[in-house]
């Protein structure tokens, strides 16, 4: 049972109606709207915008900076690096054709899904709609416009598949026979079958 308190700065603008679990902090001039529901110890940095009614899992770190516009889901475990934009508008603009400013009214907003232990490096950004998969890693700087398979590491503008990555998040290397795949550092063994990777149960 999680008994830590919540922390939230004085400086942090936190909606009443957000939801935050316990062992969580909120640091300085960070903003979390209303009905954002954060997980379990999870860090939400200096300067962050988490938006209304974004979904966050258990023991995830949004660092300095950081934009998680709604409706973004974020599993347990995610990492979303300094300067990161999560984007929630395809086709975006400030006016409607008549020179009306827009509302709330005149788009629907698209989320981001990032799934469990996936991290999203310092200044990448996120192209809604996209899904990133579990312990995937997307590289400083990418942007990322088509969804990233579980385990992929990703880099580029745009954000093309240049290695995998498992669950300690260093690149794999090749083992044998073909299309294994083993982390240097664990020794755990991953198969790559039709672009897509699974690991292989002990």
């Amino acid at each position: 049972m999680n008994d830590s308190p919540v922390r939230i700065t004085e400086s942090a603008d936190v909606a009443p109606t957000a939801a935050i679990g316990k062992g969580s902090s909120i640091w300085h001039l960070a903003q979390v709207r209303e009905d954002a529901q954060i997980g379990e110890n999870c860090i939400i940095g200096r300067g962050a915008y988490i938006g209304t009614g974004v979904v966050m899992g258990d023991n995830c770190k949004v660092q300095n900076y950081a934009l998680v516009y709604e409706p973004a889901r974020l599993g347990d475990g995610v990492f979303i690096g300094p300067a990161v934009v999560l984007t929630n508008d395809v086709y975006p603009r400030a006016i409607n054709e008549d020179g009306s400013l827009k509302s709330a009214a005149d788009w629907q907003p698209v989320g981001v899904t990032i799934e469990r232990g996936a991290s999203v490096g310092a200044r990448a950004t996120c192209v809604a709609p996209v899904t990133i998969g579990a312990w995937a890693t997307v590289a400083a700087g990418a942007v990322v416009v088509k969804d990233v398979p579980a385990h992929a590491l990703v880099a580029g503008v745009p954000a093309r598949r240049i290695g995998w990555v498992g669950e300690h998040g260093v690149p794999l290397v090749p083992g044998a026979p073909d299309g294994v795949w083993v982390c240097p550092q664990t020794g755990a063994r991953y198969v790559e079958t039709d672009e897509e990777l699974t690991k292989e149960s002990l």
